[in-house]
């Protein structure tokens, strides 16, 4: 089985090649390439996400990690610096992070969960609670 930064160059790849979309266990999924910059290194890292558009040019990300017990690197560089690019489809933008929480977190999740199952499964398998980070557009 490849590793996690081969199937995300792949993945990227395949993004870039086609206009925002992907095969596999991706296909008709919403996808998202966040560019964001290391917590501690700053070197900068892109991560391909499945993403919830919540309208007024902002974006939801999920820290679930295919239902690890820890989070996900990018969620920790996001955290400690909040300012990241983004490509959907064809288009590249600046945005700014912050983690949803109380009730802003429940809704989107829910519906995250509602429309991709997938993310509830995870949740199962995880005793942490999954984070939700909001991108909201600068440009």
């Amino acid at each position: 089985m490849p590793d996690v930064k081969d199937r995300n160059t792949k993945i990227v790849d395949e993004f870039r090649g086609n206009a925002g979309k992907v095969g596999g266990p991706f296909e008709g999924r919403p996808m998202i390439l966040l560019h964001h910059k290391g917590a501690k290194t700053g070197t900068e890292r892109c991560n391909p996400l499945v993403y919830q558009d919540l309208g007024d040019r902002r974006y939801a990300i999920f820290a679930s990690k295919g239902g690890a017990p820890t989070n996900p690197d990018w969620y920790h560089n996001l955290l400690a610096n909040p300012e990241a690019t983004v490509e959907i489809g064809t288009g590249t933008f600046r945005v700014v992070a912050h983690e949803a929480k109380g009730e802003e977190r429940e809704r989107i999740w829910a519906k995250q969960k509602k429309e991709m199952p997938g993310f509830a499964d995870y949740e199962k398998k995880t005793s942490r609670e999954i984070p939700v980070i909001v991108l909201t557009r600068r440009d």
